[in-house]
């Protein structure tokens, strides 16, 4: 005998509920995706025509906007330190920040709890601008490649999210790990840090995204061509593209080529140029936000 297949029937209501539903989420990922796009469009238009107005497809496309950006400044340079920089200081970041929060989930360290709150409220009490600039200097990391490494190997708030994670870690198998003659080193990396992957992912992508975008060390501190990140050099990118754009306008300097520079396209392009590198390491990084890794960890 045939058995007929068993079919769930929708009613009108729940019907229209679902039409709703998917309406109301295709303009939420419209909302938050167009902003980026017309980044995108903008800057692939010759600015004339952008000036008058773009929607959905770029109009005049060009590429001038990014190859005034490389052949005016020192871009691959900056986008090497840039990266190297966000590469070392993230890695840095997670073993400073992980080492010492599992420091000090052990009960058995001395003034745990001191050194702990000591650490912490460095979030509360910040001396600001001119102690920090005198601090660098008198540790002269100003001009120094390092200044972009060290003040990031440790950071507070990092320590907190990763302290809170490492608690909620059963005891028992760091407890079955030192029995076996496992000690401190061996714990915090085959235990601790294996267990530890979601929230080191997401201190991951915080570090990250905080080294690509910072700029004021850099602007302070490192003067030197040679130490320029990207974020900087596309301050200073803005800023000579508005001056050069205001003196075509007055007729002083002539656009090279057919196509008129605008300092909106170039606002637009060295947006797209920084943002870019940040959406392109998450997706890696986001199968890691997940709950639920230590099922079946602990052993009836």
């Amino acid at each position: 005998m045939r058995h007929k297949k068993s079919t769930i029937k929708v009613s009108r209501q729940e019907r229209v509920l679902q039409v709703v539903n998917y309406i109301c989420m295709a303009l939420a990922v419209f909302l938050c995706m167009y902003p980026f796009w017309y980044l995108i469009i903008y800057s692939l238009s010759d600015p004339a025509q952008a000036a008058r107005g773009v929607w959905l497809l770029p109009k005049g496309f060009t590429l001038y906007a990014y190859q005034w950006i490389v052949e005016n400044t020192n871009f691959g340079h900056a986008f090497l330190i840039s990266v190297s920089r966000t590469l070392i200081n993230t890695a840095l970041c997670l073993l400073g920040s992980s080492l010492f929060a599992y420091l000090v989930t052990q009960r058995d360290m001395i003034a745990r709890k001191f050194i702990y709150r000591f650490v912490i409220i460095t979030m509360y009490l910040g001396a600001g601008l001119v102690p920090y600039y005198i601090t660098m200097k008198s540790y002269h990391l100003n001009n120094s490649y390092l200044l972009y490494i060290i003040p990031g190997i440790l950071n507070a708030y990092y320590v907190i999210l990763i302290k809170t994670f490492i608690e909620q870690i059963p005891t028992s198998l760091e407890e079955s790990a030192r029995m076996d003659g496992a000690g401190f080193f061996k714990v915090y990396a085959r235990i601790i840090m294996p267990l530890s992957k979601p929230i080191i992912a997401t201190v991951a992508v915080y570090a990250s995204v905080g080294a690509w975008n910072s700029w004021q060390d850099n602007y302070l501190l490192a003067q030197s061509p040679k130490l320029q990140t990207v974020q900087l050099l596309l301050y200073n990118c803005i800023n000579q593209a508005q001056v050069l754009a205001d003196s075509m306008k007055q007729g002083l300097v002539q656009a090279p080529g057919a196509v008129a520079l605008s300092a909106e396209t170039i606002k637009m392009a060295t947006t797209i140029v920084a943002v870019l590198p940040v959406m392109m390491v998450y997706p890696f990084l986001q199968k890691y936000f997940v709950k639920g890794v230590m099922m079946g960890a602990v052993k009836g």
